[in-house]
């Protein structure tokens, strides 16, 4: 697992992208008091740096964070050292007794685990793991995000990096998306 989201692309994601998380999760939080769940455990799959535990620990939630960078892992347990992280694949991670399952950024849509469950099988673990009146939050990408064949290509770029971007989504609606980080 630890050819996933290495040191520098692990950085590059917690202070390049971290505005999607960020802003989802006042969104995450409200769901969570509308449902009634105040307190207890969280689990979040596809973690990443951290970003989305540390406003839950903030919010006074227990939190479980799984990814599958061992970097990322790293960023998170520095960031938020009263939740509780592992690396693992969301696939494969034994998922605990909690309030509530969240999962941002698009993680189900990724295959990168060669061993990977359906989904089916995930959603099913989480379901059994979830309290009654439990919630899992997650978000996906839809089929159709291009429409054209042609790959599209673009750049996002900090004080420090760069990253290059090539999306392209075939006939069968499998979106690729190829990023690089040109050496340094």
């Amino acid at each position: 697992m630890s050819e996933w989201y290495r040191k520098d692309l692990a950085y590059i994601h917690d202070v390049g992208f971290r505005s999607y998380v960020l802003q989802a999760m006042p969104e995450i939080l409200a769901i969570l008091k509308q449902h009634g769940i105040q307190d207890g455990l969280i689990v979040d799959l596809g973690c990443g740096s951290g970003l989305s535990a540390e406003e839950l620990v903030r919010a006074e939630y227990q939190v479980l964070g799984v990814d599958i960078s061992a970097d990322m892992i790293e960023i998170a347990r520095c960031r938020v050292p009263l939740a509780k992280f592992q690396v693992g694949s969301l696939f494969k991670v034994e998922i605990p007794d909690c309030n509530a399952v969240i999962s941002i950024s698009e993680c189900f849509n990724y295959l990168f685990d060669p061993d990977h469950q359906t989904l089916t099988q995930v959603f099913q673990r989480i379901y059994d793991a979830l309290a009654p009146g439990g919630v899992f939050i997650f978000d996906i990408a839809e089929p159709g995000q291009l429409t054209s064949a042609t790959p599209v290509k673009s750049f996002t770029e900090g004080e420090d990096w760069i990253v290059l971007v090539e999306k392209q989504e075939d006939s069968q609606h499998i979106l690729t998306r190829r990023i690089i980080r040109p050496p340094a």
